[in-house]
């Protein structure tokens, strides 16, 4: 078991948020995300449980003898497309939250955006409120891979869009990019990453495109039909050679990679994602969102419905994992092993008992043998290759820990 679960650093005394606006104009097809589209009265009354929601935090934490830190120093609006809403709902979100948590005066605040979709009148009620961070989904700087999978912009748009936000002043504009979209090449590939380390930004995210059942493209990858441009998906190693490209790329144009998908200067990494990785607690209201809070003796993790229909406050969260000793070490290496930075094994060695580590200690040591990790310096991580199959290394290395 666990040598000690209740931390006491300075990030455990404060709470991370995350507010989930499912609501898209358009489904794009690799999306396999719990998000949509609807109409305006939904989204209304989505707003109204939404706040509703948060209002019972306390009381919803309190039932599960767990921790709720009031001081919130990030807050993440996530979808779905969150700038869709109209000013009013904002505002109203806002209320609830300043009503139930004290927000810290330099807050981190993202707004998850799509090139295109956020109005005049909704980014300047984002700013008055706070938002100081604004992630754009582009996924591609060519119009081509952008079309196939149902993104309406062009790179004309995302390019206005970009120079739009950081002249209304919002000091971080970050963009998403997929690896691995219908009709991707090398050039192509590079054009997209020349045109995103040449505009400003200050964090880019690239993803590679996932092939699974949860969406209509990769269903359709995977049955072999012809629907959403499946048969124009690249094979996996040119994804994966996208991948490494981005990797080599990026760091050399002023992105140093700090995480598996996360490219960003220090001071523009992601505050509010770097709880998730370091297992700082955070809440998350509405729709599939998920939390987790620290309790006198370990944490419990919690997660609202995936299903809109299902979604309202009258339904507690889904039943309660209570993440015990095991779990928690499992989480703190899968989850710290994405950093670039790794995990200090003297770190490990004083939270956590030699009959976790031992059997770990084992498997690292082949990992290393097989170029898929390092011990630089005290710490264990993840080589370029090993970053490029980590759900394998994660396995490995999980594989070995008593039961």
């Amino acid at each position: 078991m666990a040598l000690h679960s209740l931390r006491t650093s300075s990030q455990d005394s404060t709470l991370g948020v995350y507010v989930s606006v499912p609501f898209c104009r358009a489904k794009c097809s690799f999306c396999n995300f719990a998000s949509g589209v609807s109409s305006p009265a939904a989204i209304e009354s989505y707003v109204t449980s939404l706040c509703a929601e948060i209002d019972a935090a306390a009381a919803s934490a309190a039932s599960l003898s767990a921790h709720l830190p009031r001081t919130v120093d990030t807050l993440y609006f996530g979808g779905g497309t969150p700038s869709l809403l109209e000013p009013a709902q904002l505002r109203r979100i806002f209320a609830a939250l300043h009503k139930n948590f004290d927000l810290t005066p330099d807050a981190e605040i993202t707004l998850e955006a799509a090139p295109g979709q956020i109005a005049d009148l909704v980014l300047d009620q984002a700013q008055r409120l706070g938002v100081n961070r604004i992630s754009l989904g582009v996924q591609s700087f060519v119009d081509r891979e952008s079309a196939a999978v149902g993104r309406s912009h062009t790179e004309r748009d995302c390019i206005r869009e970009i120079v739009r936000l950081q002249s209304a002043g919002v000091p971080e504009v970050c963009a998403d990019l997929i690896a691995g979209l219908p009709y991707q090449t090398a050039v192509t590939w590079q054009h997209s990453l020349d045109v995103a380390t040449s505009i400003g930004l200050t964090h880019l995210s690239v993803y590679m495109l996932e092939i699974d059942e949860d969406s209509r493209l990769g269903r359709e990858v995977i049955a072999g039909g012809p629907r959403f441009h499946a048969k124009e998906v690249p094979a996996d190693e040119s994804s994966a050679e996208s991948y490494e490209a981005a990797c080599a790329w990026l760091p050399q144009h002023g992105f140093p990679q700090y995480e598996i998908s996360n490219f960003a200067a220090m001071q523009h990494q992601s505050r509010h994602n770097r709880k998730y990785w370091l297992r700082a607690p955070y809440i998350g209201f509405g729709l599939d969102a998920h939390s987790m809070l620290l309790r006198e003796n370990g944490a419990v993790r919690f997660a609202n419905p995936d299903e809109l229909s299902h979604y309202a406050i009258a339904a507690s969260p889904l039943t309660p994992l209570n993440v015990s000793g095991r779990e928690a070490f499992e989480e703190t290496l899968f989850l710290g092993l994405r950093l670039n930075e790794g995990l200090s094994i003297s770190e490990l060695r004083r939270n956590f008992s030699n009959e976790f580590l031992a059997p770990v200690e084992v498997a690292v040591k082949e990992l290393i043998r097989d170029g898929l990790m390092l011990d630089n310096e005290g710490r264990w991580q993840l080589t370029l290759h090993g970053r490029l199959v980590s759900n394998d290394v994660f396995t490995n290395l999980l594989m070995g820990i008593a039961a």
